[in-house]
Parts: structure tokens; sequence; C-alpha cells
């Protein structure tokens, strides 16, 4: 996803570079607001996903404290490894949303989408 993600922020990006008339701005607006409904989707399942994998985490953790079984570890460690992972990919999809929606907001402020 982050490499989809770089391709449309290059894109557009570039894009913007660029003389276009009126009909091919709307067209690449209407396409951009598409791409950005798509990332949107991702990047509420992927945060629905992070807050599970967190909450999984705060719970195995207390389960550790409270219980102490030695074989609660491995299981806090995996969901400690897979939790870094996840958060990192959701503040690429998060960042990348918000430059997609400067460069929308640039691109409808030039030629009214």
């Amino acid at each position: 996803m982050g490499k989809r993600m770089k391709y449309y922020l290059n894109y557009y990006g570039n894009l913007q570079q660029k003389e276009l008339s009126n009909e091919e701005r709307a067209a690449h607006c209407h396409e951009l607001l598409i791409q950005i409904s798509f990332f949107q989707h991702e990047r509420l399942v992927h945060l629905l996903v992070t807050i599970l994998f967190a909450l999984l985490t705060v719970i195995t953790l207390l389960a550790n404290l409270f219980l102490n079984q030695i074989f609660l570890l491995p299981l806090e460690f995996l969901f400690l490894v897979l939790l870094v992972p996840y958060i990192h990919h959701y503040y690429v999809l998060e960042n990348g949303v918000q430059k997609l929606y400067e460069l929308y907001d640039n691109m409808s402020a030039k030629h009214s989408c």
C-alpha cells in the first residue's frame, strides 16, 4: 500500500505542474476523489486492526502481570512485534491521505472541480 500511495502522490503532484484543460482537470479531480475514498477505506480498516492489536497487547500485558504465567510472554512478544508494523503502516496511510487532501485542494482551487 505504501508503494501505491507514493505512486499517486507523485502522479498527482507532477500533474499539478502541467497545464491542463478544465475538462482534463475535472476528470483528474474525479479520479483523485476515487483514490482518496479507496485510501480512506484502507485507513479505516487498518485503524481498526491497529486498535485491536493494541488492545490485545495491553490485555496480554495485564494478564501477564496479574497471573504471572510464563506462557503469556511469547504471546505478548508476538503482539508487540505485530503492533509496531501496524502502527507504522497506519502512520503512512494517514499522512498519505492528508497529502492527497492537500493535492485535491490545490487542484480544485486552481479550477473548480
